[in-house]
């Protein structure tokens, strides 16, 4: 609903329609594409997502904070499903390990324009729970390089 005030100046305001919050805009995440990637070669391939489980045996959560200071969290379940999801990991679980950086330093760790070892030395890449398992990330990033456009 929108309406103007009138007097010397025109005014255009408007006014919600419900009481619910905005839908938050794709743009404020841009590297969630980054995420919809690693599902998508993820779920490509039944034999190499069984591989990256078997590999990765954790489940991954990622805090990322954009630069309108907006956190917003994703989890890569390779303990199960291997799949990608909202929130930090899936109904009942727990993370096993979780990474927290910006959203401009995922988006370049994902492009291959920076590593997580340079990120983490940096101060830029907080890392709780099982550090090892952290460095079990970098090759199911990298099959996500090709199909993300950051």
């Amino acid at each position: 609903m929108s309406g103007y005030l009138s007097g010397q100046h025109a005014i255009r305001f408007d006014y919600p329609t419900s009481h619910e919050p905005k839908p938050r805009q794709i743009d404020s995440f841009p590297s969630s594409v980054a995420f919809d990637a690693i599902n998508s070669s993820l779920q490509a391939d039944d034999a190499e997502r069984k591989d990256a489980v078997k590999k990765g045996n954790a489940i991954f959560a990622f805090k990322l904070k954009n630069k309108e200071g907006q956190e917003e969290g994703w989890h890569i379940d390779l303990k199960e499903k291997g799949a990608v999801g909202k929130g930090e990991a899936p109904d009942g679980k727990k993370a096993d390990v979780t990474l927290s950086l910006t959203d401009e330093d995922f988006g370049k760790m994902v492009a291959g324009k920076t590593q997580a070892q340079r990120l983490f030395m940096s101060g830029k890449l907080k890392i709780k729970g099982d550090v090892m398992k952290a460095t079990k990330m970098e090759p199911v990033l990298k099959k996500a390089q090709t199909t993300a456009k950051l």
